[in-house]
């Protein structure tokens, strides 16, 4: 990846992901994380509790940066991955990977399979009814293209809070937790006046940013 490629995207690629860490079970010993970057929030879960931490990631130079970092990283696309060799895990982590993905509902399917019986999958997605794309498509007749964010130009597939929770009940998971990553612009500080934003019924499907999903895997 070109370095100033890989410097634009490290906000949102690069970072610990604290608010999709904080849905990881603590008691999680055995982890997946799809698309799992250059390791960050493996690294950061690793540092939190006793667990071994297995990645996912297309590309090489994130996945030598992570297998500084992970316990197991695989380079390679989610598709091409032969899950019966992977093993069973706890937790199953997708933090902005589905998206990219042609066919996000199949793939998701597959590794949900490898959670044992109750084991929690955290998923993570950039919410398109994001205020946003409302502005960008009715006000400036445009569908932007970015390096990261809403409307990153790898994004294949979008989705709102019903999608993502359609994505997960066709994987066989039951939503137990949503957390709103309230924001108005990436990268852009969310201070206390857009946090009251979010808090009002009306106007927070359109200033939250990310969904970040818990969900069980049922029976």
């Amino acid at each position: 990846m070109a370095v100033d490629v890989r410097s634009a995207r490290a906000h949102a690629y690069e970072n610990a992901r604290p608010e999709v860490a904080a849905l990881v079970p603590a008691g999680a010993r055995r982890i997946l994380d799809l698309g799992c970057s250059s390791g960050a929030l493996g690294a950061a879960i690793k540092a939190r509790q006793q667990a071994a931490v297995v990645g996912v990631e297309i590309d090489p130079e994130y996945a030598k940066d992570a297998a500084s970092k992970l316990d197991q990283v695989l380079c390679s696309a989610l598709e091409d991955i032969d899950t019966a060799a992977l093993g069973h895990f706890d937790c199953l982590v997708a933090a902005d990977v589905l998206e990219h993905l042609v066919d996000p509902w199949a793939q998701l399917a597959r590794f949900a399979e490898l959670l044992e019986p109750g084991g929690l999958a955290v998923i993570s997605l950039p919410n398109v009814r994001h205020w946003e794309t409302f502005w960008q498509l009715g006000r400036r007749g445009t569908w932007p293209t970015r390096s990261q964010g809403i409307f990153d130009r790898t994004h294949l597939r979008w989705f709102t809070l019903f999608d993502a929770h359609g994505l997960l009940d066709a994987a066989g998971l039951d939503v137990k937790q949503v957390v709103r990553v309230i924001r108005l612009r990436p990268g852009a500080p969310s201070g206390a006046a857009v946090q009251k934003l979010g808090r009002i019924p009306g106007l927070r499907p359109f200033v939250t940013f990310q969904h970040v999903l818990a969900a069980r895997r049922r029976p």
